[in-house]
C-alpha cells in the first residue's frame, strides 16, 4: 500500500491508495493541436495548515470559485485535494485542480449527468453509469472486467463515476481520499485524486504543453476532447484568478 498525504476539512490527513502501478505516457497524436501559452490551474487551492482550527480554508477558496464558475463547491474541494495530495506526493507532476476540472466537467458535468446531484458526502444523488461499452457503433467494445461489481453489468463494461473510470482501470488507480476506507469511483474525492494519480502517471510533467496533452489524451485520445479540456481548465484558472 502506498502512504501519502491527504489533505482535507481543517487539517493534515494520511491517505492509504493502491499501489503505484509503472505506466508508459502515451505518444501525443500529430495532429495539430493549441499550444498551451498559460498553465492551465496556475491558481492553487490554499494549503491548509496541519493542527489547523477553525475556518476551512479549502472549503472557502471552493465556495469562493464556485461563485465564479459553474463548478459546484463541492467538487471544486475534490479538484482542490487532489492537487494539493499531488503536490505532496508527486511534486514533480505540477497538476493543477482546473485541468481535473476540466476533465470532471466534459464526463459527467461534475457529478451532474443526467439530472443527478452532488451531494455533501461527495456522491451523486443516483449512480453515474455510461453506456454499455459493446462495440456498437461509436463505442469500444470492452468485455466485462468486474463481474458488475461497479457498473451493474456482468456482460461488457461501463465507465462509471463522476470521472467516468473503466472498471479495469479503477482497480488499477483506486483511492481513498476522503478516507471511509473504502475507494469508490462514485465519490468525487476519491475519482478526483484517481484520475490525478493516472494523468501524472510515468512521470509527466503538466507544466510543459508535451506532457499536459499526453496526459488528457491517455484519458480520452481525442484531439477535440483535448482542446475542450483545454479550453475549460484555462478558463476555470483565469476566473479563480479573478
Amino acid at each position: 500500500m502506498l502512504l501519502v498525504i491527504a489533505v482535507a476539512g481543517s487539517g493534515v490527513w494520511l491517505l492509504r491508495s493502491a499501489s503505484e502501478p509503472e505506466q508508459s505516457p502515451l505518444e501525443v497524436p500529430a495532429a495539430s493541436v493549441p499550444v498551451a501559452h498559460v498553465t492551465p490551474g496556475a491558481v492553487a487551492p490554499p494549503q491548509p495548515q496541519a493542527g489547523a482550527v477553525g475556518e476551512d480554508p479549502l472549503r472557502t477558496w471552493a465556495d469562493r470559485v464556485a461563485g465564479i464558475v459553474d463548478v459546484p463547491a463541492r467538487a471544486l474541494m475534490a479538484y482542490g485535494n487532489a492537487e494539493l495530495v499531488l503536490r505532496a506526493t508527486q511534486p514533480g507532476c505540477h497538476i493543477s485542480w482546473a485541468t481535473i476540472a476540466g476533465i470532471g466537467r466534459v464526463e459527467s458535468d461534475h457529478g451532474r449527468f443526467g439530472g443527478a446531484q452532488l451531494r455533501e458526502d461527495g456522491r451523486p444523488s443516483r449512480p453515474i453509469i455510461g453506456v454499455p461499452l459493446d462495440g456498437s457503433e461509436g463505442v469500444r467494445a470492452i468485455g466485462d472486467t468486474d463481474d458488475g461489481r461497479y457498473d451493474g453489468d456482468a456482460q461488457v463494461d461501463r465507465a462509471v463515476g463522476p470521472m467516468q473510470f473503466i472498471p479495469s482501470t479503477w482497480r488499477k488507480w483506486a483511492s481513498d481520499a476522503n478516507l471511509d476506507g473504502v475507494g469508490d469511483p462514485q465519490q468525487i474525492d476519491d475519482a478526483a485524486l484517481a484520475a490525478g494519480r493516472y494523468l501524472c502517471a510515468g512521470g509527466r510533467d503538466l507544466a510543459t504543453p508535451k506532457d499536459w496533452w499526453a496526459a488528457v489524451f491517455s484519458y480520452n485520445n481525442s484531439v477535440p476532447y483535448g482542446q475542450k479540456v483545454f479550453g475549460l481548465a484555462d478558463d476555470y484558472a483565469r476566473a479563480a484568478a479573478g
